[in-house]
């Protein structure tokens, strides 16, 4: 039986970035994008559940990738840094959702209606 091309790659999903789709850094392009103006890095660990080191290895990660960026300064005479999502980060993170929304859609499709779950009906 031969495919349309319109079923070829239809839930290949390649939006789904891999820089983002890693649990930590989505949580922390999620807690940037609901703080435009940025987060003071012990604010971002506690809203994350993150560790320091952990944080810091998936910041570098981010920061690598132009999705992040990283101010030092200083605070009440104490070094801080403040972490912000990039206009790249931003464009790259909402691409990101945007695929992420069409694979809730087409997985709840799949599954039919659910009376134990309103709301997610097929779109």
């Amino acid at each position: 039986m031969a495919r349309s091309d319109r079923t070829v790659g239809r839930f290949s999903y390649e939006g789904l970035d891999r820089i983002i789709h890693e649990r930590a850094r989505l949580s922390v392009l999620t807690s940037l994008v609901a703080h435009p103006k940025g987060l003071p890095f012990p604010d971002l660990k506690r809203l994350c559940g993150l560790t320091d080191g952990n944080l810091s290895r998936h910041l570098s990660v981010l920061s690598e990738a132009d999705l992040v960026s990283l101010e030092k300064g200083v605070f009440q005479n104490r070094p801080q840094t403040i972490c912000r999502l990039t206009a790249v980060g931003r464009e790259r993170f909402l691409g990101y959702l945007t695929v992420l929304e069409r694979v809730v859609r087409d997985a709840a499709r799949a599954a039919g209606p659910d009376p134990a779950r309103p709301g997610l009906e097929p779109a």
